[in-house]
């Protein structure tokens, strides 16, 4: 806001543009960019281009804008805001409009035009000031007139905390979380204790509340400031699936962050390893060369590193054991009537993993594509039904636990289901009310991160049996952690199974045969293959639009695949122009454009359709029946601007509302990052492989990529960055020390 600073100063003075915003044409989420248009009230139709700091203005909205006037070359006389202001209408149409622009819950464009034929020029008067009265209005009882009160008090009190905001550069969404959050403290809480909002406000990290702070003056080299500013430093390490930081990288990264003396920083942190919920500093092998380092982490994830091991321990070391009938089973007799029930012989490294996992009380399985996960998962729970035992199936997502239940015949849920997860994160299951279960398999459990890892394995009850099954080779999980590596690191004390063989209807398949080619660093076959293709590009902007090609026209015109159900594209990065963020919108543009019979609602820089492809990208445990997870996708099915609300059915089939409020919690889904697709599995994946990735192309990462793929894999792009991915392996362990833990290495010498 420098140029309203310098108007403060009386150096110049801005301009003032009043007028009503008719429609956005362009808007820009990460940085508040908005281009629009502007009734100005001079009639004839005629709107006048409006561009710069609008997010979080609405269409019908009078506003009063400060700014400068300029011109640009392809659009002629517009007018740059710097900041603006929310008026009231003061015409009868500007009342109908900016009622019926779905701003107030529960008045669409019908019930506006009931009420301003109503009560006129007076409408905004009587809903301020006598909100009971619009009853009079036919069709309105006395149940729409409350929800309406209501709505038009919470937006202005919202509208004063933007005010306010807006001064820090703060986009709307946040302040209506804000609003949400602490209601009538909003303002106090913003102005007394702005590092708390990092902590407890969804989508306000450190360096928004660190901004804030410094609008209301709090010093640079508050204590305060330096402990957020160390927690959102290591916040950030678990956000790149670290569990701790050592001492030394954590201290220079602070000192980086937030430019204060390293002595300042020293100090503060030895200040939080003494509080309650600070931090925890312990010595540590190291991960590299098992020197011991000075390990820093968040109190939440040494509990759960500490707890995890002594979990998965306490469950393979206790004498009870729920499946005790297969320790004296004659194996042989087992194996082949599993054989003759499912038709097909198991391999010797199957029977070895179908013997541990119904022997042993924690197991891992672990291998790549094509080499019987699946078919061994499926004899062991037919073994374990034939004794009666009861089972229990769950994959990290919900597509997983599809599949897994598809592939068993049985019953499968997400973890999170299975667990019954509450709001703040609780599981209705743990270890004082666990699982009623003496078999529980869990497939993709490269994705089990250290917080889920640690909730399931509480739950297991003693002498209960845990099958892990997963592929060590693809990208670890989201969150931090990397719990399947951990499990299969040398010397654990978890017994695992690793499947190598390659099943001969397995080599038949392009997918599985360059998934294997790729792991193993040789560069895929990308020619004379029915299921595997190139479509060579250098140009990363053309590989883009190649990309979107591929998807809206080329594999639907070749191999019939919807291109909305069928194909998902898997970018390596989010930004650029090859990215997930921009093929997005070049996507829902091809697939699901804009048509004048089709609801939409523009939400920051993104436009919802029915018919979108969406995920959700944030837990949130509050929605659903037991809450919707980071991860989730489904179709938008619903939107309905006068109830301010938006349906989208999951991939678990489940029906979830959104209010117009939440919709940041929703990323479109045509494109999604690799990272994000982890766990799915769709009919055919599209690759975008471009040199601008550069730094992101790693061997796990397109192996990933293409091991998601059923049918088809098209790769598009640079030759030179696929060479790139299958020669670099993926640099450097997380930092964790839960293999350490394991194996009894780590005896919990802390220091505070």
């Amino acid at each position: 806001m420098g140029a309203g600073q310098q108007a403060v100063k009386g150096e110049f003075r801005l301009a003032v543009l009043e007028g009503v915003l008719e429609r956005i044409t362009y808007a820009n989420e990460d940085n508040g960019y908005t281009v629009a248009k502007v009734d100005t009230g001079r009639g004839a139709g005629d709107l006048l281009t409006v561009v710069g700091a609008l997010l979080g203005a609405q269409p019908g909205e009078s506003l009063r804008m400060e700014g400068s006037w300029g011109s640009h070359a392809q659009y002629g006389k517009q007018f740059t805001v710097e900041n603006y202001t929310t008026l009231l209408p003061a015409t009868i149409q500007g009342i109908r409009r900016y009622l019926g622009s779905g701003l107030i819950k529960g008045i669409g464009p019908r019930i506006a035009d009931r009420i301003v034929e109503h009560f006129g020029i007076d409408t905004l008067d009587v809903i301020e000031t006598a909100p009971e009265r619009l009853v009079e209005v036919p069709g309105l009882g006395p149940k729409r007139t409350k929800m309406i009160g209501a709505a038009w008090e919470e937006q202005k009190a919202i509208k004063e905390v933007m005010v306010f905001l807006q001064g820090v550069g703060v986009s709307t969404s946040i302040a209506v979380r804000i609003y949400k959050k602490y209601g009538d403290a909003s303002i106090s809480v913003v102005r007394n204790q702005p590092y708390r909002l990092a902590a407890d406000v969804w989508g306000i990290g450190f360096l928004t509340a660190d901004r804030i702070a410094q609008a209301v003056g709090i010093p640079h080299d508050s204590p305060e400031r330096v402990k957020a500013g160390l927690q959102y430093a290591l916040s950030q390490s678990t956000d790149n699936g670290h569990c701790y930081l050592p001492e030394e990288q954590l201290i220079s990264d602070s000192v980086k962050l937030l430019q204060v003396d390293v002595g300042l920083v020293i100090d503060c942190l030895g200040e939080l390893a003494g509080e309650d919920e600070g931090v925890v500093r312990e010595s540590v092998p190291d991960g590299e060369d098992g020197a011991p380092v000075t390990a820093v982490y968040l109190v939440p994830f040494h509990r759960a590193e500490i707890s995890l091991s002594a979990q998965l321990l306490r469950l393979l070391r206790t004498p009870e054991d729920r499946l005790s009938v297969f320790q004296g089973v004659a194996w042989d007799k087992a194996l082949a009537w599993i054989a003759d029930r499912t038709g097909a012989e198991l391999a010797p490294e199957q029977e070895q993993a179908v013997r541990l996992a119904l022997s042993e009380k924690v197991a891992v399985l672990t291998g790549g594509p094509g080499c019987g996960k699946s078919f061994t998962v499926r004899s062991v729970v037919e073994l374990a039904k034939a004794k009666k035992a009861k089972v229990l199936l769950a994959a990290p997502t919900g597509r997983a636990a599809k599949r897994l239940s598809e592939l068993t015949g049985a019953e499968a849920s997400t973890v999170h289901r299975l667990l019954e997860l509450k709001p703040g994160g609780d599981a209705a299951y743990d270890k004082d009310r666990p699982l009623d279960a003496d078999l529980v398999v869990v497939d993709e459990a490269s994705m089990l991160d250290l917080l889920l890892a640690n909730k399931l394995v509480k739950a297991v009850a003693p002498g209960a049996h845990l099958l892990l099954v997963g592929d060590v080779d693809q990208l670890p999980s989201v969150g931090a952690g990397e719990v399947l590596r951990d499990l299969l690191a040398p010397a654990s004390p978890i017994p695992a199974v690793r499947l190598t063989r390659i099943f001969r209807q397995a080599q038949r398949s392009g997918v599985v045969t360059n998934a294997h080619r790729i792991n193993s660093g040789v560069p895929p076959i990308t020619q004379g293959l029915p299921d595997f293709f190139l479509f060579p590009e250098e140009d990363t902007e053309e590989t883009g639009r190649l990309t979107v090609d591929v998807v809206a026209r080329r594999i639907p015109a070749k191999f019939g695949l919807d291109p909305r159900r069928d194909i998902q594209v898997l970018a390596p990065m989010h930004r650029g122009p090859a990215g997930a963020g921009a093929l997005n919108g070049l996507l829902q543009q091809a697939v699901t454009p804009a048509r004048p019979d089709l609801p939409e609602k523009r939400f920051g820089g993104r436009i919802f359709r029915v018919g979108d492809k969406v995920t959700q990208i944030r837990n949130n445990y509050e929605k659903g029946l037991n809450g919707v997870f980071n991860g989730t996708v489904g179709v938008v099915t619903g939107l309905n601007t006068e109830e301010q609300r938006l349906t989208v059915l999951t991939d678990e089939d489940e029906e979830v509302p959104y209010d117009f409020d939440e919709l940041d919690e929703l990323a479109h889904a045509y494109a999604v990052t690799i990272h994000r697709s982890q766990g799915s599995e769709y009919p055919a994946v599209v690759i975008p492989v471009t040199t601008g990735a550069w730094m992101m192309l790693q061997r796990n990462l397109l192996y990933t990529a293409v091991t998601r793929a059923k049918q088809l894999v098209v790769l598009v792009g640079s030759r030179r960055a696929l060479g790139q991915a299958v020669r670099t392996v993926s640099a450097g362990r997380r930092c964790t020390a839960l293999d350490h833990r394991l194996r009894g290495a780590v005896r919990g010498a802390g220091f505070g």
